[in-house]
């Protein structure tokens, strides 16, 4: 089921990349270039955004993460993808790519 969902999440994230100019810049902020996009860290009344490269598609923590968010809020929004975790969590698994 992981793999359905993060080729789900590869395909969007890529049309999103590559229909990029099609969007006004309200939808699309200057902060999320080309390869990256934007994931809210949220838990316990705790949540901060964070911009992140294509690469941590194929991190399995972050892709556990990824799992848990669409088991507990699901596949289709718009905007920032939401995770259920605290801030420092996913900072963590940032930091472990550096």
């Amino acid at each position: 089921m992981v793999l359905s969902f993060v080729g789900k999440i590869q395909k969007g994230i890529s049309h999103f990349v590559h229909k990029r100019q099609d969007f006004s810049e309200e939808l699309v902020p200057e902060d999320v270039r080309e390869g990256y996009f934007a994931v809210v860290a949220m838990k316990d009344g705790e949540f901060k955004r964070f911009i992140i490269g294509l690469e941590y598609l194929s991190d399995p923590e972050f892709l556990g993460l990824l799992d848990q968010a669409q088991e507990e809020y699901g596949f289709i929004h718009k905007g920032a993808i939401a995770v259920p975790c605290l801030p420092q969590h996913l900072q963590h698994i940032l930091d472990g790519h550096r």
